[in-house]
């Protein structure tokens, strides 16, 4: 049986307008802008930049290196104060999902490739997954005109089934802020806090967006 998916997802902001209702207009205009922009297939939006933080705990190290095999780079055993980083958000011909590709350039010319994809299993709810099944529901909110996002639990699908998997066995819960610099230039922070053990990663640099 598969699973029937009621809505394509086009871009962010055409989701987000939807969840966040009156509050997507106090997000500053240039945030606006920027997810309003739609990727074609063969055509994805890209971005550059470098994280200046690019950090893990020791735990988050040694989970990150385990669950590579499986997930990738969607947790980095490393460390850095300069990390190149390209994203490419871009659309598949008949396929509802949205992608977003990130390519870390780490010292020693080694590189960290991880996919994600969005998709709107119900109508109002974005799940991002992450690899293997594993994936999370995603609430998102305005704050001082910023954009804040949620993990708001963990699940693993197999078939059609998902199946809600508990805080302790999880990365931890994920807070992602887009923060406006200006027209050209945003800021972006990640951390993921586990429940018992405390931070596990933080990602943070400044991005802008680049012609393919």
């Amino acid at each position: 049986m598969k699973t029937k998916y009621i809505n394509p997802i086009h871009s962010e902001g055409e989701f987000f307008k939807k969840v966040m209702g009156r509050k997507w207009f106090d997000l500053h205009k240039d945030i606006q802008n920027r997810f309003d922009e739609t990727p074609e297939p063969g055509k994805p939006l890209c971005y550059r930049g470098t994280l200046d933080i690019l950090w893990c705990s020791n735990l988050g190290k040694l989970l990150a290196f385990l669950t590579k095999p499986i997930i990738k780079g969607a947790l980095m055993p490393y460390r850095s104060n300069h990390c190149p980083v390209d994203i490419q958000v871009y659309k598949k011909d008949n396929c509802p999902y949205l992608f977003k590709q990130r390519i870390y350039q780490l010292k020693e010319s080694k590189h960290v490739q991880f996919t994600s994809h969005m998709s709107e299993d119900k109508p109002g709810e974005i799940m991002e997954y992450v690899g293997a099944g594993l994936g999370m529901k995603l609430t998102v909110f305005e704050k001082e005109g910023n954009l804040h996002i949620k993990s708001d639990g963990y699940f693993l699908k197999i078939g059609p089934v998902k199946i809600p998997m508990p805080s302790i066995f999880t990365p931890g819960k994920t807070y992602l802020t887009h923060i406006n610099e200006n027209k050209e230039k945003f800021r972006i922070r990640i951390d993921i806090n586990h429940c018992l053990l405390g931070k596990m990663f933080i990602q943070e640099g400044s991005f802008y967006r680049v012609e393919n």
